[in-house]
């Protein structure tokens, strides 16, 4: 009898101390100790279709990244519903540092245009702020509009009939469209498609007339000679483009907006454990400072910003307020962004 009862306690213990190791294991997959932090792959998450500036940038940047992390990035693309689809799915995985936002601006407009309810602020943790683009208004080459005056007016004399590609609501030519209409009452039939990359080759496809694309997505196309960019949504000249109008040389009441733009980051679940987010910080901190890629940035036409911490919140911050207002004062939003907390800027 006694020995069944020793039995029985040494089986209860072993089974005990399997299931301590096996908790044990599970923590330590999960990315609670950065010294273990990454040891499985990182999926990182681009929103936007492949060819745009965020997956040109993002598929730039991982690989310098992987090697200060000491792991694998995986690269993947999960477009849809102007990003919401990858912002959302990222959010949904696990907060352990495996599964990142690779992300450009639009989550700062989701709440108050009832795309979603995520929000860079409130859902998420900023990995790095990598740099600011600025947008372009292109056209084909061959295109009947040669300037931005004659794309102007041609869409105030025929409302609604010139075709403008967007990336969907809170997109980057969607915001740049109400900055038109608001300030000269242009009215463009605007259709959507997933980013950068499908626009460019909806526009070479002449199934659109215009659209709104980074500078950095832009350049290849415009070089190549298969695009003109008409202004640049700037009120500063920029290196890569010396000899395309700033929209403010055409426009000047466009100033008040200005200085504005799309931006990439990198973005963590907010729930993710501090350590985890310090080497994530520390890592794509490092990986930005490769003189390759401060050179790929500049020929792009991106100002390197490498912000994390309190610095990207108070850049976020910022660019939020800005799109959000621009977007209420020109009508494409009914809910003002008071009521989610978003000060106008002044």
């Amino acid at each position: 009898m006694k020995k069944n009862k020793w039995f029985v306690l040494l089986s209860m213990t072993v089974l005990l101390l399997i299931v301590s190791a096996c908790q044990s294991e599970n923590s330590s997959s999960a990315g609670g100790d950065s010294s273990n932090y990454p040891n499985k792959d990182v999926n990182g998450i681009i929103q936007w279709g492949e060819g745009g500036a965020t997956d040109n940038i993002s598929r730039t940047l991982a690989p310098l990244a992987e090697e200060e992390l000491g792991g694998s990035i995986v690269m993947q693309n999960r477009a849809g519903a102007s990003g919401a689809i990858g912002a959302q799915y990222v959010y949904d995985q696990p907060s352990d540092g495996y599964s990142l936002l690779f992300g450009a601006e639009n989550p700062n407009l989701y709440q108050t245009l009832g795309i979603s309810e995520r929000d860079y602020l409130n859902d998420f943790v900023p990995i790095t702020i990598i740099g600011q683009s600025y947008a372009g208004i292109v056209v084909k080459a061959d295109s009947e509009y040669e300037t931005l005056e004659d794309l102007v007016d041609a869409s105030k004399n025929n409302p609604g009939e010139l075709v403008m590609g967007t990336s969907g609501e809170g997109g980057l030519p969607h915001v740049a469209a109400s900055m038109l209409k608001s300030e000269l009452g242009t009215e463009f039939n605007m259709v959507p498609y997933d980013g950068d990359g499908p626009l460019a080759t909806a526009l070479l496809g002449e199934e659109i007339d215009t659209t709104v694309l980074a500078v950095s997505a832009a350049q290849e196309y415009v070089e190549s000679g298969d695009f003109r960019m008409l202004a640049i949504i700037n009120n500063e000249p920029l290196e890569s483009f010396p000899d395309t109008p700033l929209i403010t040389d055409i426009y000047p009441e466009f100033d008040k907006y200005l200085p504005w733009g799309p931006f990439q980051g990198v973005f963590a679940h907010k729930d993710t454990p501090e350590d985890v987010v310090e080497k994530l910080v520390t890592s794509f901190e490092a990986a930005q400072e490769n003189e390759e890629f401060q050179n790929t940035l500049s020929n792009l036409g991106v100002n390197p910003l490498n912000l994390n911490g309190e610095e990207a919140i108070e850049y976020l911050e910022q660019n939020r307020s800005t799109s959000t207002w621009m977007l209420y004062d020109a009508g494409e939003t009914d809910t003002s962004p008071e009521e989610f907390g978003i000060p106008r800027v002044e």
